[in-house]
């Protein structure tokens, strides 16, 4: 048999090849990172200093930054107190309003209802009056009639009596002589 390493391929050295051997040589070794010269755990430690030093003298900052969003939310409370007595006095008014609307519509009832009643007042007050004149212009009417009935029945007793004196005169006068008048005139005196 023949040997197992006469089958493979056989490499050919280049300068490139070299170059790249030797690069891969020296990865071997691990490199960590720096920044100005300073190892990560070093920045770390500064990163964490400064921190901690604005924090310790920055709550000046810290307590500006309160103060002036407490100040915001004072404000903003105010505003929402504000709103909660405009929207109280808003439903006191409506409730006003709707108080003052009922009222009308009561008050109108009411004038409606006494209205009627004096239109209904007005009317059996013009049925009496119109009655009442009917009567009286009936009773008037029939005093002119009774009026004129008199005078009619008096007009005719003052010509009855004119037409019995006028024909007793004339009956006196054609019947009656100056004897008949003495004895008339003695009969008088004597029955006096």
């Amino acid at each position: 048999m023949a040997n197992p390493t006469s089958q493979l391929p056989e490499v050919i050295a280049t300068e490139a090849a070299q170059a790249t051997v030797e690069i891969d040589a020296g990865a071997g070794k691990h490199v960590e990172p720096e920044l100005w010269g300073l190892a990560p755990f070093q920045i770390v430690s500064i990163s964490m200093l400064v921190l901690l030093l604005i924090a310790f003298f920055g709550a000046k900052v810290h307590k500006t930054i309160g103060g002036g969003l407490d100040g915001k939310i004072a404000a903003i409370k105010e505003q929402l107190d504000e709103a909660k007595q405009l929207r109280a006095e808003a439903e006191a008014l409506r409730q006003e309003y709707a108080d003052k609307i009922a009222g009308a519509e009561k008050d109108a009832e009411a004038m409606l209802a006494n209205a009627q009643h004096e239109a209904d007042a007005l009317l059996e007050k013009a049925e009496a009056d119109s009655k009442a004149m009917v009567e009286r212009r009936k009773r008037m009417a029939e005093d002119k009639i009774a009026a004129a009935e008199r005078e009619a029945v008096e007009d005719v007793r003052n010509r009855a009596v004119n037409a019995a004196t006028t024909a007793s005169r004339k009956l006196i006068a054609e019947k009656h002589d100056a004897e008949a008048d003495q004895a008339l005139a003695d009969k008088v005196i004597a029955g006096i």
